[in-house]
C-alpha cells in the first residue's frame, strides 16, 4: 500500500463531506488525513484527503467520488509536485527550569510559541510530515499535555490551479 493526496473541489453543500468519507469507509480505507476549507471561488471548497491504498481500488473509488454530482475535480497531488503542509499545536510542560530548553527547540524548528502559562507553552509549528514527526520527537521529552494537528493541506505547484476552469465559466 502507498499513501495518496487527493484534492477534491467540491460545491459548496451540506452532507457533502459525509459522501465524501462514507465512499472510502464502505471500501474499508482508513483516511489518514482529512482537511476541508473554502477556495477562492465562492461556493466552492476543497477537500485534501490522504489515503493509504493500493493503486487499483483508489482508482475505483476516484470513478465514484466522480459521479458525485457536487465533486467538480479530483486531482491526486504528487509530493514532488506540490506543496503539503501540516499545522499544529502542541501544549509542552515548561516551568521555570526546562522552559529556556524548550524554546530552543522552538526555534530550532521554527515554530511558535502562542500562548504562555507559568507552567506549559503553546507552541503552533508548520511543515512538512517529516519537519512535524521531527519537532514532536524532540519536545516530547518535556512533557506534551495536549495536542491538535489539522489535516494535510496541498496545493500544486507552479501557476496551473484545479479551479482555472471553473472560473471561465
Amino acid at each position: 500500500m502507498t499513501t495518496h493526496v487527493l484534492s477534491l473541489l467540491v460545491e459548496d453543500k451540506p452532507g457533502l463531506l459525509t459522501r465524501v468519507a462514507g465512499l472510502f469507509a464502505r471500501r474499508g480505507f482508513n483516511i489518514e488525513s482529512l482537511a476541508v476549507g473554502v477556495t477562492e471561488v465562492p461556493g466552492l471548497s476543497r477537500i485534501t484527503v490522504v489515503v493509504d491504498v493500493d493503486e487499483l481500488p483508489l482508482e475505483q473509488v476516484t470513478k465514484q467520488l466522480n459521479k458525485l454530482i457536487n465533486v467538480i475535480k479530483i486531482v491526486e497531488l504528487d509530493a514532488s509536485t506540490s506543496v503539503q503542509r501540516e499545522h499544529m499545536l502542541v501544549k509542552v510542560r515548561a516551568d521555570n527550569q526546562t522552559r529556556s530548553n524548550v524554546i530552543e527547540v522552538v526555534n530550532l524548528f521554527r515554530a511558535n510559541v502562542v500562548d504562555y502559562a507559568p507552567d506549559a507553552l503553546v507552541i503552533e509549528i508548520t511543515g512538512d510530515k517529516g519537519k512535524v514527526d521531527a519537532f514532536l520527537k524532540a519536545i516530547e521529552p518535556f512533557g506534551i499535555r495536549e495536542l491538535a494537528q489539522s489535516g494535510l493541506l496541498a496545493l500544486g505547484r507552479g501557476s496551473k490551479s484545479i479551479t482555472e476552469r471553473v472560473l471561465r465559466g
